[in-house]
């Protein structure tokens, strides 16, 4: 694909510098919201003044540009390893023009040799189906939300959770209340009930590739994620912790089959820097369309 590394550039700088639109709009009615003239208020502004000097200036809307996360839905007989190596070549690029922070370090010596490139970095996960498009999406994870993010064990004592919806509900809840300003909130949630403890939280990351503004199909975790929302914004924990009535934007619950013996409740937290983007490419790797 002749065009591709070009292409995958252009996702990781428009994904580190520009937040989608559905995000930003619920940011902005998150600010609607808060009481005038609190900290809750302030820090919601500065939000937004961020959002804006990012997108004007093409630089990175957070000093942490995160995990680099590819999910990408690719066609029959499409070269995956050569995918990969134009990916790669698109993060080192992308990393020495400054659109990536130098940020993938060795686990065991602390080494950062300034590529962004090592293993696991960045990751990958393919999904192949009978389409003729290749859609990428493209997650970028900032490792304050991800250090608070959760996975629960049902039943559970401590909160009284059994291994129901109910209990599923305290466990979100308890995973938001355990956050507090810690995750830069105000956050979205992705939620897996189900699975064993990997594919949950793969599957709860995958719920982040979600539209602000879907429903989901489910009608009765449909309405969990919301009665999600609507409950941690009568928290108090509010925007950066600093209290009011904007705790969440969003969650999105996805559910997988389980063993008998075992009921995960899996959650990634999202911080209000929600960079995810995705692009359509044809069959020379060019963007046909963006898809936030």
């Amino acid at each position: 694909m002749k065009h591709l590394k070009d292409s995958l550039l252009e996702l990781i700088r428009r994904t580190s510098a520009e937040l989608p639109d559905d995000v930003h709009q619920a940011i902005l009615r998150g600010l609607r919201v808060e009481e005038k003239n609190t900290i809750g208020e302030d820090a919601l502004k500065i939000i937004r003044r961020n959002i804006e000097m990012a997108k004007a200036k093409s630089q990175p809307i957070c000093q942490d540009t995160g995990s680099v996360l590819f999910f990408v839905k690719t066609p029959l007989g499409l070269d995956q390893p050569e995918f990969q190596q134009s990916a790669r070549a698109a993060v080192l690029a992308a990393t020495r023009k400054g659109y990536l922070r130098q940020n993938s370090v060795d686990s065991l010596t602390g080494k950062n040799d300034g590529t962004n490139l090592g293993p696991g970095t960045p990751a990958f996960h393919f999904t192949q189906t009978h389409a003729g498009e290749t859609d990428v999406r493209l997650i970028l994870k900032g490792g304050g939300c991800e250090n608070v993010g959760a996975q629960y064990s049902l039943p559970n004592e401590k909160l009284q959770a059994n291994r129901d919806l109910n209990g599923c509900r305290k466990a979100i809840l308890d995973a938001v209340l355990q956050a507090q300003g810690k995750g830069c909130g105000p956050g979205v949630l992705g939620v897996c009930i189900g699975g064993d403890r990997a594919t949950g939280y793969l599957e709860s990351k995958e719920q982040l590739l979600r539209s602000m503004a879907d429903h989901n199909p489910n009608k009765e975790i449909d309405r969990l994620e919301r009665d999600i929302v609507e409950t941690a914004n009568r928290l108090g924990i509010g925007p950066m912790g600093f209290g009011g009535k904007t705790t969440l934007l969003g969650c999105k619950i996805g559910v997988l089959n389980r063993l008998p013996a075992s009921f995960f409740v899996s959650i990634s937290y999202m911080c209000w820097a929600y960079r995810r983007q995705g692009v359509v490419l044809g069959k020379k790797g060019r963007i046909k369309r963006w898809l936030y």
